[in-house]
C-alpha cells in the first residue's frame, strides 16, 4: 500500500553557490530517497527552497555594495539552475522572500503569539554606535570562551563547534565597523524551549526515536540533558520578515524561526500549483515527515522546529532526521571564504554530462556516520575502477554481443542451467536488499549493493563465456545472453535513484522503459525475447590524470592565495606610552607539567614555574606541540595578565610565541634572547636597554 511522504532538504543560504559538502550532506541522499519512494509507488512531496534572510546575506551585500535582495536574486537563480542541471528532483524549489512565505511565517508567529506561547523579555544586546544598529550574532566576532579560538562568531565557534551567544565572546568586535560594541537594552519575544522539555524528552528519549542515527540521537539527548532555555524568535534588523504584532516595529523574525516554516510555505505553493491539499502533507498523521540536513542543523530540526510545531498544535512531527556529518576536501575543512571547495556550477562545466559520476562518488564515500574526505584521486578511481570497469563494462559487453550475434534482437532462452536459475534468483533479491538499505538511510551501503549487481553480471558473463559457446553451442549462448539482458534491465531500473542520467540512457539503449522497482523482484522476464535493443554507447568515460590535475591545480592556487592573504602585514596598532610598556611583567619560566585539555584540538594545560610561583596557563598550541614536547622547556611568560577561564580552567598568564620563517609556531626563547633576563637590570620583569 502506498504511503504519503513529505521530504524536506535543508534550505541553502543564498550567499553563494552549492558545493560538494552541501551535496554529500543533504541533497544527494534526499534525492536518492525521494526517487526511490516514487519508484515504489508512494505519494511524495520533495520540498526545498532558498533561505534568503540569513545574516551572511546582509554581510555579503555590505561587502559588495549592493542590496540583500540583489544578492538573493543572483544566487537563488544560480542554485536553482544548478539543482536542475544536477538532477535533484524537487517537487518545488521555492524561496523565503516569496509573499506566500512571508504570509505563512507571519501567520505562524501570530498563532503562537495569540496562544501566549512566547515570553517577552528586555535584554541587553551588543550595539554598534557607529553603525547605529544592534548586532546580530554573525555581526559579532571575538574569542571563544570555551576553546580560545579568536575568530568565533556570536552564535557559534566553528573551531570547537560550541553554540554561543554574542555576549559570551571575549573581546567582541563588530564585523561591520571593527569597533568594540556596547550593551543596550532591547525587547524581544522568546520561545520558551524549557516549557517543551518534558514533551521532547518523552517524544525523543522515551519514545521511538532510537532508530534515529546515533549522531542525531546523541546530540539531541545532550541538549535536553543539559536543560533547554528560552530562545529569541525576533531580532533587530531591517532585512527579514517583519514581526506582525504591536511593538514589533523595526524587528524581524529570527531566521532560525522563519527558515523551517519555509518547508510549509513551499508545500503550499506547490499544492496550489498542482491542485492538491497542502494540509494532507503537514497535518495528516498518515503522512511521514523526513528532514534531510547536515549535522550543524540537528538542534533546529529535532528540538526547536518540533517545539514550534507542537506549540502551534495542528502539525505532524518529523518521523526521522537522517543528518549526515561533514565532508572535507583533500584533508582540509571545506571553506567558502577561502575558496576551498568544489563548486557545483564549476563541476558541471568541467565535467559535462557526468553528473552521475559525482553523485556516485559522493554517495559511495558519504559522511553518514563520521566526517569523510573527498579527494580528486578517489573521485577518479570511483569512476574508472567502478563505474567504467564494472557497471559500464558489463552493459557494453551485453549490448555489443547482442548486436553482433543477433542484430540487436533478444534471443529466446532454452532450458536454464543451475547457474542461470541461481543468477536470476539473485537478481530478484536485489530490490529488497537495496530497499532495506535505503529505508534505513544507508545510501552508501545501497549504492554498493547496486554495484554488486553489476559485479554479478560481469561474473556471470566471465564464467559462461558466450563468445566461446557461440561457435560450439548456439542454444546455450542464446540463454546466456537472455539472462545477461535481464540483469541489464534490472540495473536500468534499480540504478535510477543513484544514477538517474545513466538509468535514462540505459533504458534508451535497451529500448525499454516499462519496468518498475517491484517488477524486478516479481517478474520472471524484464525484457522479452524478440525485443529489439539499440546500438551500444558508453555509459561512462575514463577520467584522465590530466583532468584531475587541473582540479588539483585549482585547489593549489586557492591555497597559495590564502597563504598570501595571511602574510598581509597588519597596520601598526595605536601608540602606547613608555609607562604602558613598563607595566608588562615578563618572566622566564619552566614548564613542569603539561596535558591536553579534553575535547579540544588546540589547548594544552600547562604548569609553569615562573620563579615567583607555580601557576596554570592554558595555551592554544596543542596542534603544534604534544605535552611531552614542552615539559622542561624554558619559556617567556607574561605573568601579570588578568586571569581568564577557558573551558572551566583558569589561565593565569600567557606564554609568548612567534612564527619562524616557515610559518611554524615557536617559543620566544629566553635562552637565546638578549631582550629578556632574570639578572640585574630587570624592571618589572622587563630588561630596559
Amino acid at each position: 500500500m502506498s504511503k504519503r511522504y513529505t521530504i524536506t532538504a535543508a534550505l541553502p543560504y543564498t550567499n553563494g553557490p552549492i558545493h560538494i559538502g552541501h551535496l554529500a550532506g543533504v541533497y544527494v541522499p534526499a534525492d536518492i530517497y525521494s526517487r526511490y519512494l516514487r519508484l515504489t509507488g508512494n505519494d511524495v512531496a520533495f520540498i526545498c527552497g532558498s533561505d534568503e534572510h540569513g545574516v551572511p546575506i546582509t554581510i555579503k551585500a555590505k561587502k559588495e555594495g549592493v542590496t540583500p535582495q540583489d544578492i538573493v536574486d543572483k544566487y537563488h537563480a544560480i542554485i536553482k539552475q544548478s539543482f536542475i542541471d544536477f538532477g535533484i528532483t524537487f517537487d518545488n524549489y521555492s524561496r523565503t522572500t516569496a509573499k506566500i512565505h512571508h504570509d505563512t511565517a507571519q501567520e505562524f508567529f501570530k498563532t503562537l503569539y495569540d496562544k501566549n506561547e512566547f515570553v517577552e523579555e528586555v535584554t541587553e544586546q551588543l550595539y554598534d554606535a557607529e553603525a547605529n544598529q544592534f548586532l546580530a550574532d554573525r555581526f559579532v566576532t571575538g574569542t571563544c570562551p570555551k576553546c580560545g579560538n579568536e575568530e568565533a562568531y556570536g552564535d557559534q565557534c566553528e573551531s570547537c563547534g560550541s553554540s554561543l551567544n554574542a555576549t559570551d565572546l571575549i573581546n567582541p568586535k563588530s564585523a561591520i565597523t571593527g569597533n568594540v560594541p556596547s550593551l543596550k537594552e532591547t525587547k524581544h519575544w522568546f520561545l520558551p524551549l524549557n516549557k517543551h522539555e518534558d514533551f521532547l524528552r518523552e517524544w525523543i528519549l522515551k519514545g521511538h526515536k532510537k532508530d534515529w542515527k546515533p549522531n542525531v540521537y546523541g546530540q539531541v539527548k545532550s541538549w535536553i540533558d543539559d536543560g533547554l532555555r528560552p530562545r529569541a524568535v525576533t531580532r533587530d534588523l531591517d532585512w527579514g520578515i517583519p514581526v506582525p504584532v504591536e511593538g514589533g516595529e523595526g524587528k524581524v523574525l529570527y531566521v532560525w524561526f522563519d527558515a523551517p516554516i519555509g518547508y510549509i510555505s513551499a508545500t503550499k505553493e506547490w499544492a496550489a500549483r498542482e491542485g492538491k491539499n497542502w494540509e494532507d502533507y503537514w497535518k495528516d498523521e498518515d503522512t511521514k515527515l523526513v528532514h534531510f540536513i547536515g549535522k550543524d542543523n540537528i538542534v533546529f530540526h529535532c528540538i526547536i522546529f518540533p517545539a514550534m510545531l507542537k506549540a502551534e498544535g495542528s502539525y505532524i512531527l518529523p518521523d526521522n532526521v537522517p543528518a549526515n556529518e561533514f565532508l572535507n576536501l583533500e584533508g582540509q575543512k571545506l571553506s567558502t571564504s577561502k575558496n576551498w571547495a568544489v563548486w557545483l556550477p564549476d563541476y558541471l562545466i568541467d565535467f559535462p554530462n557526468q553528473q552521475d559520476v559525482l553523485r556516485y562518488a559522493l554517495t559511495a564515500n558519504a559522511p553518514e556516520s563520521k566526517d569523510n574526505d573527498f579527494t580528486w584521486k578517489d573521485f577518479q578511481a570511483r569512476n574508472n575502477n567502478e563505474l567504467v570497469a564494472i557497471f559500464g563494462n558489463f552493459i557494453n559487453r551485453v549490448v555489443v554481443l547482442t548486436n553482433k550475434y543477433y542484430d540487436g534482437i533478444i534471443p529466446a532462452p532454452s532450458d536454464y542451467s543451475t547457474i542461470d536459475e541461481e543468477t536470476l534468483a539473485a537478481v530478484k533479491a536485489y530490490p529488497a536488499v537495496i530497499s532495506s538499505s535505503i529505508e534505513r538511510y544507508r545510501f552508501r551501503e545501497a549504492s554498493q549493493e547496486l554495484m554488486n549487481l553489476a559485479r554479478l553480471g560481469n561474473k556471470y558473463l566471465a564464467d559462461e563465456e558466450p563468445w566461446k559457446t557461440f561457435k560450439t553451442d548456439e542454444a546455450r549462448t542464446e540463454t546466456v545472453m537472455f539472462v545477461a539482458l535481464q540483469i541489464a534491465s534490472a540495473l536500468a531500473v534499480l540504478s535510477e535513484p543513484f544514477l538517474p542520467f545513466t538509468s535514462t540512457k540505459l533504458k534508451g539503449i535497451l529500448n525499454s522503459n516499462g519496468n518498475g522497482w517491484k517488477d524486478v523482484s516479481t517478474k520472471d522476464i524484464l525484457i522479452p525475447a524478440a525485443h529489439q535493443i539499440g546500438k551500444g554507447e558508453l555509459l561512462f568515460s575514463k577520467i584522465e590524470d590530466s583532468e584531475i590535475q587541473i582540479q588539483l591545480d585549482k585547489l593549489e592556487a586557492s591555497k597559495k592565495a590564502n597563504e598570501a592573504e595571511k602574510k598581509v602585514v597588519e597596520p601598526q596598532k595605536e601608540e602606547i606610552t613608555f609607562d604602558d610598556f613598563t607595566k608588562l611583567d615578563l618572566r622566564v619560566g619552566t614548564i613542569i607539567e603539561a596535558e591536553k585539555m579534553p575535547k579540544t584540538k588546540k589547548l594544552l594545560v600547562l604548569k609553569v614555574d615562573t620563579g615567583i610561583d607555580t601557576r596554570t596557563i592554558v595555551s592554544g598550541i596543542a596542534e603544534s606541540f604534544s605535552p611531552e614536547d614542552v615539559i622542561g622547556k624554558r619559556v617567556t611568560v607574561l605573568v601579570n595578565l588578568a586571569p581568564r577561564a577557558l573551558r572551566g580552567v583558569e589561565s593565569q598568564g600567557m606564554i609568548l610565541m612567534t612564527e619562524d620563517e616557515t610559518g611554524k609556531l615557536v617559543f620566544v626563547n629566553p635562552d637565546t634572547s638578549t631582550a629578556l633576563s632574570t639578572s640585574d637590570g630587570v624592571k618589572n620583569g622587563l630588561q630596559i636597554s
